[in-house]
């Protein structure tokens, strides 16, 4: 009879603890970005930060809603990649813009000049954006042309998520290439570690296709390694404290 008379109060806390659970599902991903933006509007200053990180997100939230329309997942996950997007393509309008008000070259690079040494380095937002929507049109095609395959289905859902466990592997070799992780933003990669902890949780638990939780743990191994990194480079400084000078920008995660 007492386990009856909580049974009132226990169902209300779950469903809440759910619906908590949902929503940072949801914005949780976008979270770490918050203080990377910031820092880079405060310094107007990118190079800490590798755009390969929205490259990849863009690309694995894309080709997670394609996923989607040919195995269905939970709401929460497709709401999370679409609000991903968004938060990508505003990263990288910011860094455009920094990048090119701090670059020497007047040369300007465009999407339609199809020049692979200058692949993701161009001079205008809008050539970012008629690089997705391409890659958005013609993989979206061939979706839709293949989702009577189990085959293709699954593999598209495995390159959606390896593509995102992939997240911090720009910002890995960014500070290799640096000796260095000035410029990048600890925080993020602190929320990025936690955020993928509970993510990966959250798929194990929810009983998520297999991909979402084996790349979830590849995901936190890489994290771990930046801020391995974050550590040694700031035990045994490898240069001098100073931005480099790059020509152009190169999750992140």
């Amino acid at each position: 009879m007492e386990a009856d008379g909580w049974e009132w109060l226990v169902a209300p806390i779950q469903q809440l603890i759910s619906w908590g659970a949902s929503v940072a599902m949801v914005f949780g991903g976008v979270v770490p970005y918050i203080p990377q933006y910031r820092d880079i509007k405060r310094t107007q200053n990118a190079e800490g930060f590798s755009t390969y990180v929205c490259l990849v997100l863009l690309v694995a939230n894309i080709l997670r809603i394609l996923f989607w329309f040919g195995r269905h997942f939970e709401s929460p996950l497709l709401l999370q990649s679409i609000i991903m997007i968004i938060t990508m393509l505003l990263m990288l309008k910011l860094c455009t813009e920094v990048r090119v008000a701090n670059e020497l070259n007047i040369k300007r690079r465009s999407f339609s000049d199809f020049d692979l040494i200058y692949f993701w380095h161009w001079s205008r937002f809008t050539d970012y954006v008629q690089c997705v929507l391409a890659f958005t049109g013609v993989t979206g095609y061939v979706t839709y042309l293949s989702l009577d395959s189990i085959i293709f289905v699954e593999t598209l859902g495995f390159l959606a998520v390896f593509t995102e466990a992939m997240l911090g592997i720009p910002q890995l070799y960014r500070n290799y290439q640096n000796r260095s992780t000035e410029g990048m933003s600890v925080k993020m990669v602190l929320m990025w570690t936690s955020g993928d902890t509970f993510k990966t949780v959250y798929f194990l638990l929810n009983q998520a296709p297999f991909q979402f939780s084996i790349c979830g743990l590849l995901q936190v191994f890489v994290d771990m390694a930046i801020l391995m990194q974050v550590y040694f480079f700031s035990c045994y400084p490898q240069k001098p404290t100073s931005h480099p000078t790059h020509p152009a920008s190169t999750k992140a995660l």
